[in-house]
C-alpha cells in the first residue's frame, strides 16, 4: 500500500556531520522546475555531444539544483572561521561539493523521495 504523506510543511533533514537542512517536500513541481535550471539544461545539451558528463556528475548538477529549490535554512554550515553562514545558492553549490554531504542528501532525501517503498511513507 502507498501511504502518502500529505503534508508540504519543511522538515528538518539531518545530513551528518552536524548538518541539517530544512528542505520542503521533493514534489513533481520542484523535479520540474529543477529540469530548467541552467546547470541541467548544459548537462543534458552535453551528454549529447561527445563531451558527456558521467552519471555520477548529472546526479551532482541535479542534486544542486534540487537543493537551490528546496532548502530554505540549514545549520551547523559556516565559514572558515566558523561563523554561521546564511543559505545562499553559491553556498548550496559549495556544500555540496563535500562528499559526504552530498552523498547522504542522495541518499535520504532523493532517492527516498524517488523509490516507492511499501514500508515507508512518500
Amino acid at each position: 500500500m502507498l501511504r502518502l504523506n500529505l503534508s508540504n510543511e519543511p522538515q528538518w533533514l539531518d545530513l551528518g556531520r552536524g548538518v541539517r537542512l530544512l528542505v520542503e517536500p521533493l514534489t513533481t513541481a520542484v523535479m520540474l522546475a529543477a529540469r530548467s535550471d541552467p546547470a541541467i539544461l548544459a548537462a543534458t545539451q552535453a551528454a549529447e555531444g561527445s563531451d558527456a558528463p558521467s552519471n555520477d556528475d548529472l546526479a551532482l548538477v541535479v542534486a544542486k539544483a534540487v537543493a537551490r529549490i528546496v532548502v530554505k535554512d540549514w545549520e551547523g554550515v559556516g565559514d572558515a572561521q566558523g561563523n554561521p553562514l546564511s543559505v545562499t545558492s553559491d553556498g548550496i553549490d559549495a556544500l555540496f561539493e563535500i562528499w559526504p554531504i552530498f552523498e547522504a542528501f542522495q541518499t535520504r532525501y532523493i532517492a527516498g523521495a524517488l523509490i516507492l517503498d511499501a514500508e515507508k511513507n512518500v
